[in-house]
């Protein structure tokens, strides 16, 4: 049963005394996406939002240029997981057969089954300028999301990614066991939604490796913040990629990594929450 969250029965020990209880936790399953009929990757994840992570993951790994290029998804729940079954027109698919890599990806994984260097180590996208923030921003916005992770709140066990504007606040937030699907699920909610990301932040609640950075420089947001640090290599990606990389956000505040500008003391508009 493909479902998000499971009671689990377990034993309990504290203060070497030991009782019985149930816990909520996160399911982890198989994702085959496939396309035009071939399969290109298994990645373990969060059985929720699929078609967002079909889209996202698609668009991120460049086996599309836009949403319409999709021609038909379907999600197919078979015994022992999921199938993305994902249509393109003739043109994509000849260029992912190419490409193509039959994968197992544990959770989490973001670029395994590369066969380049490379290929791993792509440069980003370049965005565009977007827009000054304002610190009181950076840590509103960050605040904002641990109310609404409600597998989290469940199990304390999954990651999120998070699109934040001025006007709107959180616009859609996605969780995954796995901190790369979370992004690719979000990257898909917001190209579904035909949502610009160019006047917005990524929130992360997970550290910032290189696959992140080229994933938010895939959905086109000119600012990420994290709560843990970024690795060196993604400050170098997110510089050339002229993205302003936040990371160690924390309730006191945060560390600028990248294009300092894009942040600065003012006076924050009023700021609304809101979740798609």
């Amino acid at each position: 049963m493909h479902v998000p969250v499971q009671a689990i029965d377990r034993e309990i020990w504290r203060d070497a005394v030991a009782s019985a209880g149930t816990r909520l936790i996160p399911e982890e399953t198989p994702l085959a996406l496939t396309y035009n009929g071939g399969t290109y990757a298994v990645m373990m994840g969060t059985p929720q939002n699929l078609e967002d992570f079909a889209v996202g993951f698609s668009l991120d790994e460049g086996i599309i240029r836009s949403v319409d290029d999709i021609k038909s998804l379907d999600v197919v729940r078979l015994d022992d997981g999921i199938e993305l079954r994902m249509w393109l027109e003739s043109e994509d698919a000849a260029r992912i057969s190419e490409r193509r890599r039959h994968i197992a990806g544990p959770t989490g994984c973001g670029i395994c089954g590369i066969e380049s260097i490379a290929e791993a180590i792509r440069p980003a996208a370049i965005v565009p300028q977007g827009q000054i923030f304002t610190p009181r921003q950076i840590m509103t916005a960050m605040q904002a999301i641990a109310p609404l992770q409600s597998i989290n709140m469940q199990t304390r066990a999954v990651h999120a990614a998070a699109f934040w504007s001025p006007s709107h606040g959180i616009v859609a937030l996605r969780e995954d066991v796995g901190r790369h699907n979370a992004l690719d699920k979000l990257a898909g909610s917001l190209a579904r939604s035909r949502t610009s990301a160019c006047n917005g932040m990524v929130l992360l609640t997970s550290r910032v490796s290189v696959e992140m950075v080229q994933k938010t420089a895939a959905i086109g947001a000119p600012v990420m913040v994290a709560v843990s640090a970024p690795t060196a290599l993604a400050v170098r990606t997110a510089e050339a990629a002229g993205i302003t990389l936040t990371a160690i956000a924390r309730n006191d505040g945060f560390e600028v990594f990248t294009h300092q500008g894009r942040v600065a003391a003012d006076c924050a508009p009023e700021i609304i929450d809101v979740v798609a």
